[in-house]
């Protein structure tokens, strides 16, 4: 065991490591770059799909789009690992034990969010991502969960993990959290102002943009509906439907745009711990 944890640790402070992890920060990154483009377009025309599925599609319309999915795939992949290797042995030097499992516990969920993207990447590179939006596999999970017992309960709980994980996206952003991911110099001289507004407006705009996405779920929960549960795309629509619906829409959607930014800085300045 001993070996196999020092394995582990000397992978996750690789360079090879980090390279790939660069790889999947900037497809991380271009795919909100996308999706903040779509959120516009469905701010002013109402069409699109903003959802990351949405986003991966555009890649795939575009010359030589199907090889960069495959490296968009592998670098997601190699996120995933990462953060599961963080989760693992990651954050040694906190000294709060509750802090440093609340980390780890943290890298769990982004390494099931970058498994995930990655997983869709692979299927619609290799055709069998279908052509539809991508919400209906939020409909579909929420009809599954509630024909479980206690299955309003389990879609309950979803969408107050969602809500949750929006409200430590907004937090991150304010309290300037996210900086704890980069290399000292990234926050440091003429460029440092930058990398750290965008940080803020990303994370802030990002969270904004998800929290929908829990309350949706909470009202499929309520209302016995799997129909009324919805991924990204359908919270934004939901956002476009209120007063000055377009106006808020396009706020949000600069604000998923300059997280897409923030990525990329931050797969220059990705901090291994």
């Amino acid at each position: 065991m001993g070996d196999v944890e020092q394995q582990g640790r000397q992978a996750r402070h690789s360079t090879t490591m980090r390279a790939a992890a660069r790889v999947g920060l900037v497809s991380y990154g271009v795919v909100h770059l996308l999706i903040g483009w779509i959120a516009l377009q469905i701010a002013w025309s109402g069409g699109g799909d903003a959802s990351s599925g949405g986003a991966l599609r555009e890649i795939a319309q575009k010359p030589f789009g199907e090889v960069l999915l495959w490296i968009a795939a592998a670098g997601l992949a190699a996120l995933t690992v990462w953060q599961l290797l963080t989760a693992l042995w990651g954050h040694e030097s906190e000294d709060d034990n509750r802090r440093r499992t609340l980390k780890r516990l943290a890298a769990v969920g982004r390494a099931g969010v970058y498994a995930a993207l990655a997983g869709s990447a692979v299927r619609i590179a290799s055709g069998s991502g279908g052509s539809g939006g991508g919400d209906s596999t939020e409909e579909g999970l929420t009809a599954r969960l509630l024909a479980v017992p206690a299955g309003r309960v389990l879609v309950a709980l979803v969408g107050l993990i969602i809500i949750a994980l929006a409200v430590n996206h907004v937090r991150r952003g304010v309290t300037d959290g996210f900086a704890h991911d980069l290399e000292a110099r990234a926050t440091a001289g003429s460029s440092g102002a930058g990398v750290l507004a965008a940080g803020r407006i990303g994370y802030v705009g990002k969270g904004i943009a998800i929290a929908p996405v829990g309350m949706l779920f909470g009202w499929a929960a309520i209302s016995y509906d799997p129909d009324k549960a919805g991924g990204l795309d359908d919270a934004l629509k939901t956002v476009r439907e209120q007063p000055y619906g377009p106006v808020l829409l396009t706020l949000v959607a600069l604000g998923l745009a300059v997280f897409g930014l923030f990525c990329l800085a931050w797969a220059r300045y990705v901090k291994a711990r």
